[in-house]
């Protein structure tokens, strides 16, 4: 039985979550020449029976992230604490046991299956690793409970994966997730795949799920319809870090963050005439490559509203705005309340003696 968190409610706290990997290079002798950091400093809690939302674009390190909390990949650095467990050192047998808890519903359902095993024998598999399929009357009763649970006939465990849609291959990787009674499921871009109408047919599946077993989601995706559907609290994720976390509704609502404003921009609205009148926010520049990330606030090199002189050299702490909604960004009350404006530097927002000798003169941003 694992000692309960210290803080009640809790499942799942990252502190300041760091995972690097090294860039090689020699033919006979390998040697480290860098590190692409992946993520860098992220910290955030999940609680029991909520969903939590991880959104951002393509590169920016939340996969890598979900896959941390699961220690499929060691964190370079922090805190993975897991029900009142820290899982960053734990390996060998006590870690195979706390993985039982914890569970994950990869991206494409077809590479995620074997496809020489039956559906039978790819749900009794990891009950047997967990030993949790001795009977295998009871374990064979349980096998069609699931596959109940997830809409599909008990025929379907006679049959391999190569024989399901891709919604019904999705679901029963969900299956597979909850044979072995997890408290967290890790649901990496779960619906990316499938058809627009599969898709929320999957969504609702999980949020029946979670109501019929009580667990708990962490759901990360770059579609934010889908996230806004199904998430309790989102966070935004930019180049291995956190720069937004909030209520669902409270984001979508009010972001805060210059990219999260920028991506909900992006977002498009069915009414013309709301699409046609409301502000959009296009980004400059390509985002920057995680090997060699830039100083400061890592949006700084394609922020409209950047300061170069606090910007470009202090990288901003998440910090809360409005009770349970934290942003990092240095301007964010300012940029709220309209006092700054995009392509806009103003003085008095920044302190010279702060920055020594450094040039704060008042350039628009490229």
């Amino acid at each position: 039985m694992t000692e309960t968190t210290e803080k009640p409610g809790v499942l799942v706290d990252l502190a300041d979550v760091a995972v690097h990997f090294p860039i090689k290079r020699g033919v006979v002798l390998d040697r480290t020449v860098g590190y692409v950091y992946a993520v860098d400093g992220v910290s955030l809690q999940i609680e029991r029976g909520e969903t939590y939302g991880l959104v951002g674009e393509s590169g920016c390190g939340k996969s890598t992230l979900g896959r941390a909390v699961l220690r499929l990949e060691r964190p370079t650095g922090g805190k993975v604490v897991f029900d009142g467990v820290d899982l960053s050192g734990m390996k060998g047998e006590p870690l195979r046991r706390m993985r039982r808890r914890m569970q994950m519903v990869f991206q494409d359902p077809l590479s995620s299956l074997d496809p020489r095993q039956s559906v039978q024998s790819l749900l009794f598999e990891g009950m047997r690793a967990h030993g949790l399929g001795s009977d295998r009357k009871a374990a064979d009763k349980r096998l069609r409970e699931l596959l109940s649970a997830v809409g599909l006939p008990s025929t379907s465990l006679r049959k391999y994966p190569h024989e399901f849609s891709g919604g019904q291959r999705q679901r029963i990787g969900i299956a597979r997730a909850l044979s072995v009674g997890p408290d967290l499921v890790v649901a990496d871009e779960p619906v990316s795949a499938l058809d627009v109408s599969v898709q929320a047919q999957v969504l609702n599946l999980l949020e029946d799920l979670q109501s019929e077993f009580g667990l708990t989601y962490l759901v990360i995706a770059h579609d934010l319809a889908v996230v806004r559907h199904i998430a309790d609290r989102v966070g935004v994720m930019y180049l291995g870090g956190i720069v937004e976390e909030s209520p669902s509704d409270d984001l979508y609502e009010e972001p805060l963050h210059p990219y999260s404003k920028a991506l909900l921009s992006a977002v498009p609205v069915p009414d013309p005439v709301v699409e046609d009148e409301r502000e959009q926010i296009l980004l400059s520049g390509d985002l920057p490559s995680p090997a060699a990330p830039p100083s400061g606030c890592r949006f700084h090199t394609r922020c409209p509203w950047r300061q170069p002189a606090r910007c470009d050299t202090e990288r901003p702490v998440l910090r809360e705005l409005k009770p349970g909604h934290r942003v990092a960004c240095h301007y964010a009350e300012e940029i709220r309340d309209g006092r700054l404006k995009p392509h806009e530097v103003t003085a008095e927002a920044v302190n010279p003696a702060d920055f020594g000798d450094l040039d704060i003169t008042a350039t628009p941003s490229s």
